[in-house]
């Protein structure tokens, strides 16, 4: 793991926690973006195994929430990718994992360049093609258990002023449980024109898409009984997004940088399910011979961004100073139809059966954000970088819903808040430092908050916007080229926050009520370290890491109806925030072989807010136990250009889940992947 640069680009990274992961290099199986992997030296990120290996990435940190990674501001190459940031921000465009150099996270202080949100930016870096060449290509072909084939090939060059590269992805998986087989399409390709050392110009285009079979959610006896097993047959999710950029860097002079970027968020977000909680069977119907229909959604994405960043060096007196500001438009027009009555077939099939939509929806957005940094460096070694942002839009809903009272259906939303932050960071020497940090993040209410997703989900009606603050302080660097570090103390404020619980109505009947939970507090520490035992890279070399985090998430504030009854959650534990988190590895090199074997552990979590020990017989709330994994990876590297890579996951064959989700894909446990096996090679010439 690297330590990003103080000011690179235009961005401002000084006294900000931020890691940047090299993934090209790492001893995993890539294709199935197994996360507690390529995230092993990030301590507090929690993975969310959801829908199927290697079809999404769904992580959080500091006990937020991991859904679809929506607690970030998610960017390709700088390029924002999330579905719609005030609609419903997700991200769905998945990139294949084999495509990308690295990762780069900053955490929650460094958020005010790059949205309001809590959990700060990760972005994705796509390899880039070797300039001294016209033509260089890359392929990697992957083979593993449960029908795993995957296959990624890439060309890229230089030629004069030009530069390019694509690639194409196919990944085609059975899946661990049953019915629970996928196949995934990634294409890519860049163009960018170096009109001098001062001006360059790219365009890129990213596309993803995958078909995921949802095998359902599993009560506890069932999940104790074979975890493989499935409820669902019928169901089916499939994203297919298009991210296509224009941008322009233009060095106008040593001191002052600029960047443009127009970009776009394009595509579909498409189910058909037969919806309902784990007891809930999906079988024919002996009155009609046939299976009940099922519902079919179809979400449409065009959501468009500009961003004009701006960085400019300059002095006050002797104080050198680092000024990053910019503006973002946002124009977002998310069509939810959604509620469709589908066929009662069981393939993958959007036909509607009765014309007409339950909710035909469009969400329109337009909001400006305005933001800036400063980073006032007072001496070598001290900088202190105050910063602001402010928001302003507002999205308006047009459409019908069938089912659902129209009084109680907000118009518009408004988007109008200012958010501020500090960060200051001391250099002991060149590789040592201490960093610390506060920033206010905000978590608008969104329509996706305020409408019922399915006849088993409840809006409370005075729902509202979630706020907070960021802070941190910690210590990172190295001692004496063996030793590396980060080591971090966090606290999260998040107030008014957002969440589902399951109850039940006077007929017993379950369903999800999404409401204000309350006002959380998550604090704790953070620490990777990682230390060189034997360090000669001609012969042989052995490390050790530890990435460890300890998160204490409780409610200092908040009230929970259930039956009527009102029951104070002050004091309990946050739903999936685990109080450990901890990976721990040995890794060792002997001239091109290298090998790694991974300890992973995750303390056990609740579901809810009330903190429920005893698991509901559907399964949709109950605890979620901790669980131990090893992961053990080994590569080769031979004839100059070839890489071989195996290795088993799961060493143990341990059955786990993550989480229990309190709505998509439906509530309850959702098992994942057993003990797994892998083999990739690879070709880089």
């Amino acid at each position: 793991m690297e330590v990003s640069l103080d000011v690179e680009g235009t961005s401002i990274f000084a006294g900000k926690k931020t890691e940047v992961i090299n993934i090209s290099n790492a001893n995993v199986n890539a294709s199935l973006k197994t996360g507690r992997e390529l995230f092993a030296k990030v301590p507090e990120i929690f993975v969310y195994d959801m829908d199927g290996s290697g079809n999404q990435v769904n992580i959080s940190n500091r006990g937020l929430d991991p859904h679809r990674s929506w607690e970030y501001n998610v960017r390709q190459n700088g390029i924002n990718t999330n579905s719609d940031m005030y609609g419903y921000p997700a991200s769905h465009y998945s990139a294949p994992m084999e495509s990308i150099e690295k990762v780069e996270l900053i955490h929650g202080t460094g958020s005010l360049q790059y949205g309001a949100q809590f959990g700060g930016l990760i972005n994705y870096f796509t390899k880039t093609a070797d300039t001294s060449k016209v033509i260089n290509f890359e392929s990697v072909s992957t083979v593993g258990s449960f029908g795993l084939s995957s296959n990624y090939v890439s060309l890229g060059g230089k030629k004069g002023k030009w530069m390019y590269n694509a690639y194409i992805s196919k990944r085609d998986a059975k899946g661990y449980r049953n019915n629970s087989e996928s196949n995934a399409d990634g294409h890519f390709v860049s163009i960018q024109y170096k009109a001098s050392s001062k001006l360059s110009i790219k365009a890129e285009c990213g596309h993803s898409t995958y078909l995921y079979h949802i095998p359902g959610p599993l009560t506890d006896a069932m999940f104790a009984q074979n975890p493989r097993q499935a409820t669902r047959s019928r169901n089916y999710f499939s994203p297919d997004i298009y991210v296509p950029s224009l941008s322009l860097n233009w060095n106008i002079s040593e001191k002052t940088q600029l960047r443009f970027t127009s970009s776009a968020v394009l595509g579909t977000r498409n189910s058909v399910q037969f919806i309902g909680f784990a007891d809930k069977l999906d079988v024919i119907d002996p009155a009609t011979n046939n299976y009940k229909a099922r519902q079919v959604d179809i979400d449409r994405f065009n959501s468009y961004t500009n961003e004009l960043r701006m960085k400019h060096i300059y002095h006050i007196g002797k104080i050198n100073a680092v000024l990053v500001g910019g503006i973002q438009s946002m124009n977002n027009d998310l069509h939810r139809c959604q509620q469709g009555k589908g066929t009662s077939g069981s393939a993958y099939d959007l036909t509607l059966s009765v014309p007409g939509w339950g909710r035909d929806l469009h969400f329109k957005t337009n909001n400006i954000a305005v933001f800036a940094e400063n980073m006032f460096c007072f001496s070598p070694k001290f900088s202190v970088s105050p910063g602001i942002r402010y928001e302003n839009g507002i999205t308006h809903l047009s459409g019908s819903i069938s089912y659902y009272n129209p009084e109680k259906t907000p118009l518009a939303i408004q988007h109008k808040f200012p958010l501020f932050g500090l960060s200051t960071q001391y250099k002991f020497n060149d590789n040592n430092r201490f960093y610390a940090g506060v920033s206010q993040a905000y978590r608008p209410m969104i329509f996706k908050d305020v409408i019922p997703a399915s006849a088993i989900e409840q809006i409370d009606p005075h729902l509202k916007d979630a706020y907070g603050v960021n802070i941190e302080a910690g210590f990172r660097g190295k001692l004496k080229s063996l030793i590396s570090y980060d080591i971090t103390y966090f606290y999260i404020e998040y107030n008014k926050r957002i969440g589902g619980m399951v109850q039940k109505d006077a007929a017993g009947n379950y369903y999800n009520y999404k409401t204000n939970i309350g006002n959380s507090i998550t604090d704790g520490v953070e620490a990777y370290i990682e230390a060189a035992v034997i360090k000669n890279p001609k012969h042989f070399e052995l490390s050790f890491f530890t990435s460890t985090a300890y998160m204490n998430g409780r409610y200092i504030k908040g009230t929970v109806t259930v039956n009527n009854i009102n029951t104070s959650i002050i004091r309990h534990k946050l739903e999936a925030v685990p109080e450990w988190t901890s990976r721990n590895g040995i890794n060792l090199a002997y001239k091109t072989f290298t090998a790694n074997l991974q300890y992973s552990y995750v303390s056990a979590t609740f579901s809810d807010a009330l903190n429920t020990k005893t698991p509901a017989l559907n399964g949709s709330i109950g605890p979620v136990t901790a669980y131990g994994l090893f992961d053990f990876g080994a590569s080769y590297k031979f004839l100059k250009y070839y890489r071989l890579k195996a290795g088993i996951n799961n060493i143990a064959d341990t059955h786990y889940f993550t989480k229990r989700p309190t709505f998509y894909p439906d509530p309850g446990i959702w098992p994942s992947d057993g003990r797994s096996f892998y083999v990739t090679l690879s070709c880089k010439i």
